[in-house]
């Protein structure tokens, strides 16, 4: 699988004029659904004057994980979430979200026209985005001492990790995702460097970008 690789706040664009009307799609990574919400919303306020600001996203590094939201803000039922929807299934990208933001320019499109105009807009943006692979992962949830967090830090980083979240209270929670192919190394790796103190709990399967 592939995914956009630009961060919300500097995604790929694109605009397309059609009969007047303006179609501009932003393209960017996200690592949850919440996230593509939140990316939306910043569309949106950036175009506070848009009729349509319509959205779709994946998550999940297989078909069995997989994910999806989105909307069509208003249009015709069908000419736009599901389009820009379609462009992500049929390019094989996830953990990415595409907002297109329209603006009438008076003239009527069709539903047909509708659906050719957002697909258009999505594809182009990701031609234009940063590309990367994703792969299958596994999140994990783990508490330590103060004194052993830069040493889980490390065990992570050297197992080809990537540190989510960090609570810091009585003790540090350490939210995690690792590669697949590397949760055994990563489980012995705990065990070993805390001597069986630290147990690191499995979550939900999940993907990670390489």
């Amino acid at each position: 699988m592939q995914t956009v690789v630009n961060p919300p706040s500097a995604p790929a664009r694109f605009t397309l004029v059609e009969k007047k009307s303006e179609f501009l799609s932003a393209t960017c990574h996200i690592s949850s659904l919440d996230e593509a919400v939140a990316f939306v919303e910043q569309v949106r306020a950036e175009h506070p004057k848009a009729r349509h600001v319509c959205f779709a996203a994946i998550l999940g590094a297989s078909e069995a994980q997989f994910q999806e939201r989105m909307s069509d803000d208003g249009e015709p039922s069908g000419t736009a979430g599901r389009p820009i929807l379609q462009v992500l299934r049929q390019s094989g990208t996830t953990d990415t979200v595409i907002a297109v933001t329209r603006y009438f320019g008076g003239i009527l499109l069709g539903a047909g026209g509708l659906v050719r105009a957002y697909s258009t807009a999505a594809s182009e943006a990701l031609k234009l985005a940063d590309m990367g692979s994703v792969i299958v992962a596994q999140h994990y949830t783990c508490t330590v001492e103060y004194a052993q967090h830069a040493l889980l830090t490390r065990v992570i980083g050297q197992c080809g990790g990537r540190i989510d979240t960090e609570n810091f209270a009585e003790r540090v929670t350490v939210h995690c995702t690792l590669p697949l192919t590397k949760v055994d190394e990563f489980e012995h790796a705990v065990e070993q460097t805390f001597q069986a103190s630290v147990t690191p709990e499995r979550g939900a399967l999940g993907s990670l970008m390489e």
